[in-house]
């Protein structure tokens, strides 16, 4: 029950934050059309890019209860809060509040756990296809693990393209290859942000995938607190 009124809480905090940030944003970019008000302040890509990932955001956080009803899924609270707070230091820490320019390591925290989030989901993924069967299949622990290590990496390189496509079609920088101020990076500079979401995606999908191995062959009951199940 204690989870259970976090989990809402929390919830409505982020919704909040993302939905007066959508309002703000709209607000500014009709006021002040076509760039900055002052020396120094963001383009207005930046309050683009803002706007799209606030909306989208919003959108996401409906997600796991759809998936809940539609599917019949049992998402674990710890989970659910975990996702919620990973969108809140995404979107409105990250994007609105320009944590991605103010602090050096803030993207290599954020991607640090979502290869985590997404090496549990893998696991997730195996259980729900083997429960899916007629006659379950006994599979190995490291077959399980490697499975969810490359389902984890292949999510965060669909991430990658993803931000490389919106970058070129909407002229946004998730890529981060301009500075907050807009001036462009050059040559290897312009490269290190996506190396390093990649590198570090990987090294959280290991660390899930280790875990989620000790876990399978010691039967220790860690993942049983992170994976989603059929009801």
């Amino acid at each position: 029950m204690r989870q259970s009124k976090l989990s809402k809480i929390l919830t409505l905090i982020v919704f909040s934050s993302l939905v007066l940030s959508v309002i703000y944003i709209i607000i500014r970019i009709i006021m002040v059309p076509g760039g900055r008000t002052s020396k120094g302040e963001r383009p207005e890509s930046e309050y683009i890019l803002m706007l799209l990932q606030c909306t989208a955001g919003i959108i996401i956080m409906f997600l796991p209860g759809f998936l809940s009803r539609k599917l019949s899924l049992t998402i674990p609270s710890v989970m659910y809060i975990i996702f919620v707070i990973f969108l809140f230091c995404a979107i409105y820490l990250g994007e609105v509040r320009a944590f991605f320019y103010h602090f050096k390591h803030w993207d290599v925290l954020l991607h640090g756990l979502s290869g985590i989030m997404l090496g549990a989901l893998g696991f997730s993924f195996v259980t729900l296809l083997n429960d899916a069967e007629r006659i379950p299949v006994n599979l190995s622990p490291i077959f399980v693990s490697l499975f969810a290590f490359c389902f984890a990496i292949m999510l965060g390189v669909m991430w990658e393209i993803y931000e490389y496509a919106f970058d070129g079609l909407l002229g946004l920088n998730m890529q981060k290859f301009a500075l907050e101020d807009g001036t462009l990076l050059v040559g290897r500079e312009a490269l290190v942000n996506t190396m390093k979401d990649l590198i570090v995606d990987s090294i959280g999908a290991l660390i899930a995938s280790a875990m989620g191995y000790v876990s399978l062959k010691h039967k220790t009951g860690w993942l049983d607190s992170v994976l989603i199940k059929k009801e």
